[in-house]
């Protein structure tokens, strides 16, 4: 255990700014610092005045500007409700010029979302590699995908994006994004087809692949390798299998699967995690870690052979794991959700 103390903790983040700080999203509205092994007692960011938070909703993510160092910029995405609307909001926040363990409470509104229904609101933030900002985005809720947001390229629900938060006002879309010149779809997309991506990550090493973990419907968890312009099959297909059940034959022209899957039988709602690039587990190198947030389990992906991917139960947590973390060193911490507590994975023995 690293540390406790915590209200429904949902995200980790860390500022990269040579602190060696810890940040965690409570899905209230706060986020808290961790330094040097303890919790500090006051929020970094409070915004419980602007946050509807419940079941899916909250704060719900956080991501620091890799220039943060500098310019002091962080992004975090939450849902408010307006005149009865359910919205995802994006916004901007610099860190107080006078205490670097608080936030100035004004902000900078990136995007706003209307929500249709009140679940599959995504929350994952990240900018590793390139700079620019990624976001994830579930297919607005309900059971099936009722509106078909998944395969609508005319909307950003189920939708993974890509913008730069360096130019424009309030963001620029990328000129390479797969969709730029489409007149039915958003240049922000840069995938789509997902349900309610519940934490991604890019592999510090290699080429900077980007995992996922998308939250399946009533019968299968998977994981997703992100590539540009791809479709990864919801409401067509969930995991391997086409959607809704029975169905025995779907149109898979055009649909990338996932590198893996599991069952209900074993959890019912996978989290995303990381590509190992620590030094203090060696013998988890390359492999990437998640679990699942009902069971507790974590497993390991290997790549045995290109695109041949292993799955291995690590650890039965007993925990509602809401997230993992990545520090700068890249060793690896979950968050036991329902204890509000921090864990630091070790190797065993």
């Amino acid at each position: 255990m690293l540390v406790a103390g915590l209200t429904n903790p949902l995200d980790f983040a860390t500022a990269k700014d040579g602190t060696g700080r810890l940040f965690i999203v409570e899905q209230g509205g706060t986020i808290r610092i961790i330094q040097r092994g303890a919790l500090l007692p006051g929020p970094f960011l409070n915004i419980t005045n602007l946050v509807e938070w419940g079941g899916e909703e909250g704060l719900l993510g956080l991501v620091f500007h890799p220039l943060y160092k500098t310019n002091g910029r962080f992004f975090v995405n939450y849902t408010r409700r307006v005149n009865g609307q359910l919205q995802t909001v994006i916004a901007e926040y610099h860190v107080s010029s006078t205490d670097p363990n608080k936030a100035d409470p004004r902000r900078k509104k990136i995007l706003v979302i209307d929500q249709p229904f009140d679940n599959h609101n995504g929350g994952q933030l990240a900018f590793v590699p390139d700079k620019f900002l990624y976001i994830a985005l579930g297919d607005g809720g309900s059971v099936g995908d009722p509106l078909g947001n998944g395969q609508k390229l005319g909307t950003l629900l189920g939708k993974l994006l890509r913008i730069n938060v360096d130019s424009g006002t309030p963001y620029v879309i990328l000129p390479d994004n797969p969709f730029v010149g489409n007149p039915s779809a958003r240049g922000e997309i840069w995938a789509y087809g997902l349900r309610n991506p519940w934490r991604f990550s890019f592999d510090r090493g290699g080429t900077h692949r980007l995992f996922a973990g998308d939250v399946g419907q009533d019968n299968y968890e998977e994981v997703d390798i992100i590539r540009r312009g791809r479709n990864y099959g919801w409401n067509i297909m969930e995991g391997f299998h086409c959607y809704p059940p029975p169905t025995a034959n779907c149109d898979m022209m055009g649909l990338t699967t996932p590198i893996a899957e599991y069952s209900h039988s074993l959890g019912e709602a996978i989290i995303g995690g990381y590509v190992y690039r620590g030094s203090a587990m060696p013998a988890l190198q390359g492999i990437y870690v998640f679990g699942d947030y009902l069971s507790g389990k974590v497993w390991g992906l290997r790549e045995v052979l290109p695109g041949t991917w292993q799955r291995v139960l690590l650890l039965s947590s007993g925990k509602i794991i809401s997230a993992f973390g990545q520090d700068a060193s890249g060793e690896l911490y979950l968050l036991d959700y329902t204890n509000g507590i921090v864990y630091r994975l070790v190797q065993a023995g």
